[in-house]
């Protein structure tokens, strides 16, 4: 690979406290969110459709949710020349407690919420509880993501990549 058209990579990690700086954390954040969403909505709709209950239909969300946050980052990182194997290993290190600590504040805010577990698809709750989910699991996820990359982890592993 030819790195050669990029500048020292600690420029971009690096923080006043020499730590990740919020950027890179709100980045690695998002675009951990845009799978989790994209899984965990899609699991919503599949398992509504289905007519499943709530415990089926939520492990359908999770399970989506890890997979498609996973799959943004392995395509990414196969992008950039490594094997399936090394690939899968890189997703797992970037990702695993970002998406964990997203589903865990996501579902426990949906949960939580009256009425939430009950509402359907059509129903604005259901809409309200979830995408409120997604900003406040996006709220603490953040931090989380800045103290691992400010330590050489998470989504540092990716960004070593490219």
């Amino acid at each position: 690979m030819d790195h050669s058209e990029h500048t020292d990579h600690a420029g971009h990690l690096a923080g006043a406290a020499g730590g990740a700086s919020w950027g890179t954390a709100t980045k690695a954040t998002l675009h951990c969110l845009t799978g989790c969403a994209i899984g965990e909505i899609l699991g919503m709709v599949i398992g509504t459709a289905l007519l499943w209950g709530n415990v089926p239909t939520m492990v359908l969300a999770i399970s989506l949710a890890f997979v498609f946050g996973y799959s943004f980052t392995l395509f990414a990182v196969r992008r950039a020349g490594l094997d399936w194997k090394s690939a899968i290993k890189i997703a797992l290190a970037a990702d695993t407690v970002s998406i964990a600590v997203m589903e865990i504040v996501d579902n426990s805010i949906i949960a939580l919420t009256p009425g939430a577990m009950d509402a359907h698809l059509s129903d604005g709750l259901f809409w309200y509880a979830l995408l409120g989910g997604f900003a406040v699991a996006f709220l603490i996820t953040t931090p989380v993501n800045k103290w691992m990359i400010g330590r050489g982890k998470g989504h540092a592993v990716v960004h070593s990549l490219h």
